[in-house]
């Protein structure tokens, strides 16, 4: 039996995944969890074979979870679970350690194979995604700005589109309101934006907001 564990902060989304593993007939769902700081609670109480992780629930994002989940004693293979359809969103999920990624769009039948596959020791990328993350990805020169910012100056870019402020952000990020604001202003510069009006205007442009 495949153990599965839902991080998702959406009851009716995390509801309805959870019915359809259950329906599988060849996995379990135990345990659930609604942001990342109760998911890192819940993969130390509960052993799982499968995360499927969302990447924008609040607190602590599923990108920031990325690094501390592997660093546990026995990780789970992470599916990323996400809406986001956009290539550099799957590369970065990807390069920090998770084994696939599928959007929530995707087809159900595709989701449980992709749960077993990783299961299984493999890895998963949505195949909508997978043509678009060769050639958006792989060639330099067709890259969107945002695609150059380093991790971090990502983090705060996606917390600062969500409305954060930087005393917020450091709190978050356990940096000091000045370290943010350093990044805020070499994020603006390498993305050619002016304020934090046209940032959020840019993030939901480019599809990297719920």
């Amino acid at each position: 039996m495949i153990r599965v564990l839902i991080a998702e902060d959406h009851p009716i989304v995390r509801e309805g995944v959870k019915q359809l593993v259950q329906l599988s007939g060849d996995m379990q769902v135990v345990g659930e969890a609604m942001n990342g700081e109760r998911l890192l609670d819940a993969l130390r109480a509960t052993p799982c074979d499968v995360l499927l992780l969302d990447l924008s629930m609040p607190g602590l994002s599923g990108l920031e979870a990325l690094p501390r989940i592997l660093a546990l004693a026995q990780p789970p293979a992470i599916l990323v679970l996400s809406m986001h359809d956009e290539a550099q969103m799957a590369a970065r999920a990807l390069k920090l350690g998770a084994a696939g990624y599928a959007t929530k769009a995707s087809d159900p039948a595709l989701l449980i194979a992709a749960i077993r596959k990783l299961a299984a020791g493999g890895r998963y990328i949505d195949p909508q995604l997978a043509d678009r993350m060769v050639f958006e990805v792989g060639l330099g020169d067709g890259q969107p700005p945002h695609a150059h910012l380093s991790e971090r100056e990502f983090q705060i870019f996606l917390r600062l589109a969500q409305g954060e402020g930087v005393n917020e952000i450091g709190q978050h990020l356990a940096i000091s309101a000045k370290t943010v604001s350093t990044h805020k202003l070499r994020l603006l510069q390498k993305l050619g934006l002016g304020s934090t009006a046209e940032l959020v205007r840019y993030a939901i442009e480019h599809k990297l907001l719920d």
